[in-house]
């Protein structure tokens, strides 16, 4: 079965730190994806929340809803709390063909804040792992009765960041909980994407791919700069344009028939969104097609 390109509109204009992009229309972000070559895009905080506005705006530009990020509490509050908070999102999604919902436990995290350096992350106490991963376990089977899968995404500045961290995550939660393979957020964690992906490729269900500047990360990780620093500072690109390895981190991935998308935060102004959202769907389209994965345009 083939693969299906998208992107993340992060390419455009930044949710986190919407003074990136924030004069960018949607229009223009849905035109240029798909004159870039992409098939689908995920949510952005431009887009309208309801299906019945957003299903025409994508139609429009002939583009798939891919999927869209959801920042769980589940460190304060149970399961069944988390499903009524996120229930129009999950609503969303599945009305426009979603089969994952990409989620974060967001308590703490610092990762939307300039002002707290990355090392100001929370860290999860041992005891405090079992509760989590039950109430994680919980949702994700709430969820897959519902027909949609939790991909959850490990992300610089919050309590899952590091592979110890994903390998604790995915040894202490049941098979429903799926995973989102981040390539960017691995690399800037220390960690190796490649190792991540062999290991845990019977539970990937999404996968961002983010190429990372090396010499801006290790000035990062060495001042201790925010997330949002390092961003700026242009510490991610697309796929093909730093150090990641996405040959190997592809190979790694035998039979993957989801999304791929390109999910490459940068500065606008430094970093023209169309001429790399270009570069990204050509190198992708190159690399997962040796790698075996046949795109589906």
């Amino acid at each position: 079965m083939a693969v299906r390109l998208g992107v993340n509109p992060i390419v455009w204009s930044n949710d986190d730190l919407r003074i990136l992009g924030g004069d960018t229309p949607l229009e223009t972000c849905l035109r240029e994806a798909r004159e870039a070559g992409y098939e689908g895009i995920e949510l952005g905080h431009k887009f309208p929340r309801t299906p019945d506005a957003l299903a025409p705006v994508l139609a429009q530009h002939g583009l798939s809803l891919v999927s869209g990020w959801y920042s769980s509490a589940l460190l304060q509050r149970d399961a069944v709390a988390e499903m009524v908070a996120m229930r129009p999102h999950l609503d969303l999604l599945k009305a426009l063909g979603c089969e994952v919902l990409i989620l974060c436990e967001c308590t703490g995290a610092v990762h939307s804040d300039r002002g707290l350096p990355l090392s100001g992350r929370p860290v999860l106490p041992t005891g405090d792992w079992p509760r989590f991963a039950r109430r994680l376990t919980q949702l994700a089977e709430a969820m897959t009765a519902q027909g949609m899968a939790l991909a959850y995404h490990h992300h610089m500045g919050t309590v899952v960041q590091t592979a110890a961290e994903v390998d604790r995550l995915m040894a202490e939660t049941g098979p429903a909980v799926k995973l989102l393979l981040d390539t960017g957020h691995l690399t800037f964690a220390g960690a190796d994407p490649l190792a991540v992906a062999r290991r845990y490729r019977d539970r990937i269900v999404h996968v961002h791919l983010k190429d990372v500047r090396d010499p801006v990360m290790r000035e990062a990780l060495r001042h201790d700069w925010s997330f949002l620093d390092a961003v700026v500072a242009g510490v991610f690109t697309v796929p093909g344009d730093g150090a990641v390895d996405f040959a190997s981190v592809l190979g790694a991935l035998p039979g993957y028939h989801g999304w791929l998308v390109v999910e490459a935060e940068q500065d606008p102004v430094k970093a023209p969104p169309l001429a790399y959202a270009r570069m990204g769907a050509a190198n992708l389209r190159r690399l997962a097609s040796a790698a075996g994965l046949r795109p589906s345009r």
